[in-house]
């Protein structure tokens, strides 16, 4: 075992293990391997939940403090820019 790995013992229902197994046969994977993938995208995407309430929360606070926020006629141009080109346009100050 490489030095950065350790184990973790993980109780998982009947189901789960059956389903794990189910689809590790299909994709010629050990249903150790689907459940690590499993876990590290979860914990990729929680991570990345509070890495962006962390900066709503730290937009929020300096609104708060300045009052300062975007006029809405702004947003509306900036929307329809988007629809007009069909594409994520990144946001300008």
């Amino acid at each position: 075992m490489p030095e950065d790995e350790t184990t973790m013992g993980l109780k998982v229902s009947k189901n789960t293990k059956q389903r794990l197994k189910a689809l590790g046969e299909l994709r010629d994977r050990s249903p150790h391997y689907l459940a690590l993938r499993a876990l590290e995208r979860y914990l990729d995407e929680e991570e990345e939940y509070e890495r962006q309430k962390r900066e709503d929360m730290a937009e929020w606070e300096e609104y708060l403090r300045t009052g300062e926020a975007i006029p809405g006629e702004r947003v509306v141009s900036w929307l329809k820019e988007m629809l007009a080109q069909r594409k994520y346009v990144e946001w300008r100050e």
